[in-house]
């Protein structure tokens, strides 16, 4: 198998909404944004998929190597060896990257946040540094394209935290803010005994209102000369911006499932945002 169809199979393994903005890029920077995303995912397996935070952490040190070996120029992982591909072509920091495993590495020794400047650093390496990186390999002319992708990293950040509040507590985290917690009379023990509350519900209602504002500050950010590069990263923004709305919609009832769109409807929202841009 070759180092892009491991990427390929990695992507679509995930069922990600990310994935279904990918099919409309031309191939070079299909094949980019691909091993990205394969990156990220194999990063944050290392985390999720391991009940041992040792060999968790030996991991993670294991892909600090390799993201040194792919600069380095002799990558040995399938995903590295693709990312090494888009490296003569895009501009993608060796930092960016070492960035994301940063986070992924938070999840190894914090399971809860005090406010929300703690769990922005949080989102900051494990969801803007991803933009930026996309913003790359998607192209741009405007320097401003940058803090668009950084917010617009937050706002689908915050989108996953709303949608996985009931996962993540069954994994043992709460990444709400806990002075949020507190504010709305919410109780950790409540959340991971998965019980709802009217607390609970204008909590949640909280957390998406500010989602909201950065998808709002993410787009008003993105100049009409970048609009149609940035096109893939716009049909994020559309897909994870309905999910929040239907997880509104339902009262968000997050704690005992998981909300996700059907991948007609992904698609549909897609083809209309790409025509749309």
């Amino acid at each position: 198998m070759s180092p892009d169809r491991y990427c390929e199979e990695k992507a679509a393994a995930s069922g990600s909404s990310f994935t279904a903005s990918f099919r409309f890029l031309e191939p070079e920077r299909r094949q980019a944004i691909t091993a990205l995303y394969a990156f990220c995912r194999e990063v944050d397996d290392a985390v999720d998929e391991c009940a041992d935070p040792n060999i968790a952490a030996a991991k993670l040190a294991w892909w600090r190597g390799e993201v040194a070996a792919l600069y380095a120029g002799h990558p040995t992982h399938p995903v590295t060896q693709s990312l090494s591909t888009a490296l003569p072509r895009f501009n993608l920091p060796a930092e960016h990257l070492q960035e994301i495993i940063d986070g992924m590495e938070m999840d190894l020794h914090q399971t809860r946040y005090a406010d929300f400047k703690a769990l922005h650093l949080y989102c900051y390496r494990v969801a803007s540094v991803v933009g930026l990186l996309a913003a790359e390999i998607f192209g741009y002319t405007n320097r401003r394209t940058q803090k668009y992708a950084h917010d617009l990293g937050l706002a689908l950040q915050l989108t996953n935290i709303i949608r996985d509040v009931g996962e993540d507590a069954r994994r043992g985290r709460i990444y709400l803010p806990q002075d949020e917690l507190a504010r709305f009379g919410v109780s950790e023990a409540n959340i991971l005994a998965s019980r709802y509350s009217d607390q609970f519900k204008a909590l949640m209602e909280f957390q998406a209102e500010r989602a909201r504002e950065y998808y709002q500050r993410a787009l008003a950010e993105l100049s009409a000369a970048d609009r149609k590069a940035q096109r893939a990263g716009l049909i994020m923004a559309a897909i994870y911006r309905t999910v929040l709305d239907e997880v509104a919609k339902d009262g968000f009832q997050v704690l005992d499932r998981r909300l996700s769109l059907p991948p007609a409807r992904k698609l549909w929202i897609a083809v209309r945002t790409w025509l749309a841009a």
